[in-house]
């Protein structure tokens, strides 16, 4: 099984310009060399049936994604309306500003099939193509955003993967992210 880094995770995971809250000490190519060497721990599987998750160690400094909400913190939450990329619509998004997460203990790289891609319009040199990462305490998965399911939901057209909207596993995402958020 061959994996590949995508363009529209490199940009997310590797940005040009460096920011805490991204994967650390590592380079792109460095990252999906690990992933093609290394067998993960898990397989788990994703929200469709095109989508796996990795379940890797962390072997770098990279910290959790998210930040449990507390009274303590909650005045540093932050908003805004922001597009992934220039093709989609902003969507409101909220996040942490001045809060350092623990490291990870867990990298989980999000696999798509090269199927899947290519219906998406990203045609890959593999089997296997990284959409996304989550960074986290457990090996676990972190419940998707609930705008990224509805833009899931909305099609390829909008950004999304075509699958439709699971009401169950919505309410799950509401009730994981009104208590978490992201950070910068």
């Amino acid at each position: 099984m061959r994996i590949i880094l995508t363009d529209f995770a490199r940009a997310r995971l590797f940005p040009k310009q460096l920011r805490p809250n991204t994967i650390q000490d590592i380079t792109a190519e460095a990252f999906e060399r690990h992933l093609n060497e290394h067998a993960p721990l898990q397989d788990l599987p994703g929200y469709a049936p095109f989508c796996r998750l990795h379940v890797h160690r962390n072997w770098t400094s990279t910290r959790c994604l998210t930040v449990p909400i507390s009274a303590a913190n909650q005045h540093l939450l932050r908003s805004g309306y922001e597009a992934r990329q220039r093709s989609e619509l902003p969507v409101l998004v909220r996040w942490f500003e001045g809060v350092e997460p623990p490291v990870a203990n867990y990298l989980i790289p999000i696999l798509y099939s090269r199927e899947q891609l290519l219906a998406e319009g990203t045609p890959i040199d593999g089997d296997w193509g990284i959409v996304g990462c989550l960074y986290t305490s457990e090996p676990a998965e972190i419940p998707m955003a609930p705008i990224t399911m509805m833009r899931n939901a909305l099609g390829v057209q909008e950004g999304g993967s075509g699958v439709p909207l699971d009401t169950a596993a919505y309410r799950r995402s509401v009730a994981f992210w009104n208590a978490n958020a992201n950070w910068r």
